[in-house]
């Protein structure tokens, strides 16, 4: 008799933590579950169609000097592609 009561009460205790990381799950949206489980640091960006792009530094070929992107293009367009080209 104690044996199945236990029993029960560990499979409620067992459903119940289910449910609630679940529903935690549910609650960052799923998208999210996978970055905070493994950086914790993601947050959805604020960039929409129309607003201008961020202005980034990055290194030159030389591995020292950095470089403004505004400072080289101006205010032409830029396109950056992240990917495979095939």
């Amino acid at each position: 008799m104690a044996k199945s009561v236990v029993k029960k009460l560990l499979l409620g205790v067992l459903a119940a933590m289910v449910l609630l990381v679940s529903a935690f799950a549910w609650w960052i949206g799923p998208k999210n579950v996978y970055g905070m489980l493994r950086y914790d640091q993601r947050r959805q960006g604020e960039l929409a169609v129309g607003h201008a792009a961020p202005d980034v530094s990055l290194y030159s070929l030389d591995g020292r000097t950095r470089v403004r992107l505004a400072d080289e293009i101006g205010a032409k367009p830029l396109v950056i592609i992240f990917g495979s080209y095939t």
